[in-house]
This record gives structure tokens, sequence and C-alpha cells, in this order.
């Protein structure tokens, strides 16, 4: 019976939303995660009656076909890119962007990755870089006698310096936009690649035209709403529960149908 396998492939849907879902919650308290959804699509139809075939041989087309689906499948796992809520920190290094834009991250292979976690620290020769050792890009050192770093909007970098009463700027942060955000490639670690998807990076600076600005002492939180994640959640285990029930249903009919023919 077609309705045992559809069914089966509602709860196959609903098992992998459900995952996604819950791999959104758990990401709730992540620095600049951005939340996924699942899309789908319904498969293949066989038709039993095309619509718009003749009917008659006068010659009448019929209105409407017999058309029997085949269930449902994955097409994607979009992520949304909306911007997250600004959580004030007091730390000198921890930087949020406002708007469009990611910060670049050197790998140690020499590639790039990015990331809208500004979750920074200082290395031993006193260069900005991510809780995982790896430079923010441009590379940055801050002098071991400096004082009093700030980070504007634009992202310059800013200290002051042993007999000196003015800031000196020894760097700035830059951006990196994509044209299409949602084609990154996330690696976790928070950092995504660039793919043919998301088109080529690029490199800006923060408060020029197209790019973001730059929060000193603030990080960008997730952007999961958590009572509508529930919401989906709860309506991924009725719709799983639906298709098991249909499943049931289909096996006490085969059963039914296979004693009268015995």
């Amino acid at each position: 019976m077609q309705a045992l396998h559809t069914a089966a492939t509602g709860m196959a849907a609903q098992e992998l939303n459900v995952e996604v879902i819950s791999n959104n919650i758990a990401n709730l308290r992540t620095t600049g995660y951005k939340k996924q959804t699942a899309a789908f699509q319904d498969l293949i139809y066989e038709h039993i009656r095309r619509v718009g075939a003749q009917a008659s041989d006068q010659g009448t087309i019929l209105p409407v076909g017999v058309d029997i689906g085949g269930g449902v499948k994955t097409v994607g796992t979009p992520r949304s890119m909306t911007q997250g809520t600004l959580s004030q920190t007091g730390n000198d290094l921890d930087l949020a962007i406002t708007g469009e834009g990611f910060f670049k991250i050197l790998m140690p292979d020499g590639t790039f990755q990015y990331t809208r976690d500004g979750t920074f620290q200082m290395d031993n020769q006193g260069r900005i870089v991510t809780v995982g050792g790896n430079l923010v890009q441009p590379s940055i050192t801050v002098p071991n006698n400096a004082s009093g770093l700030t980070v504007n909007a634009q992202g310059q970098v800013s200290v002051t310096l042993p007999g000196s009463t003015s800031s000196t700027i020894v760097g700035q942060i830059g951006l990196t936009r994509f044209i299409n955000k949602a084609g990154l490639l996330p690696v976790g670690n928070n950092q995504f690649t660039d793919t043919p998807s998301s088109g080529p990076p690029q490199d800006g600076l923060a408060s020029v035209e197209g790019y973001g600005t730059i929060t000193q002492g603030s990080l960008e939180q997730a952007n999961v709403d958590v009572v509508s994640e529930m919401s989906d959640l709860i309506a991924a285990q009725r719709a799983y529960e639906m298709n098991a029930k249909v499943i049931s249903a289909a096996d006490q009919m085969m059963q039914s149908t296979t004693a009268l023919f015995r």
C-alpha cells in the first residue's frame, strides 16, 4: 500500500525537522549563532487521471484529475541571517557587528573563515586572535606596554602608549560581506567558509556603505526565539504522530483485506 511509504517519508521529514529545532535550542546561548529551518517539498505524483485530458468523444475536458502524491522530501536547511540582539560584557576585546559583515579569520592552513562571534583575545605576542588562537584580519599587534585599548565603530583599534596623553591607532579590524550570506558553509566553532552559492568575499571597512558597524564591549547573541522554537517543536511532534497513525491505519487495512481473500 502506497500510504505506508508516503507516511514513512513524512515521519523521516519530521524527524529531521526535530533535529534542526533541537540544534537551534542547543545553541540558544551561542554567540553569533544563526538559526536554521527545515524546508520541504512534495514528491513526484502518480497521475491516474491527468487534469486537462479529454473526457469524452465530444471533446469535453477533465476539470480536475486524480493525482496520488508520493510523500515529502527535505530540500534544505536554510539559515536565517537576521541580526541578533547585543549583550554588553564590558570586555575590551568583545566586539559585536550591527548590520552586514563578518569578521575575517586567518586559519593555520592559510585559508580564511568568517564569523559573527567577536569574542576575541590577545596572544603572547600581543596579536588579536579568536578564542581558538587564530588571527583576526587584518592582523593587529598591540604593544605590550600600551593601555586603554579602544575599538571605535569603524573598527579602528587605538591604545595609549607610555609618555603620551593621546591615543594612537595601531590597526583597523575589517569586515567581509557576501552577496548571499545564507550560502555560507558552517564549519563549526562559530565560523563559516565561502561557497559558490555565497559568492566571493567582499572585504571592506565597518561604517562604510553596505557594511555594518562595530560595538566594543558587546557580543551578538543567537537569533533564536525560544518561544517560536518550542511551538515548532510541538507542531513537528504532532505531525510525526499523525504520520505514525497513518502507518498503523494502513497496516490494519492491509490485514483486513488479506483476511477477506483467505
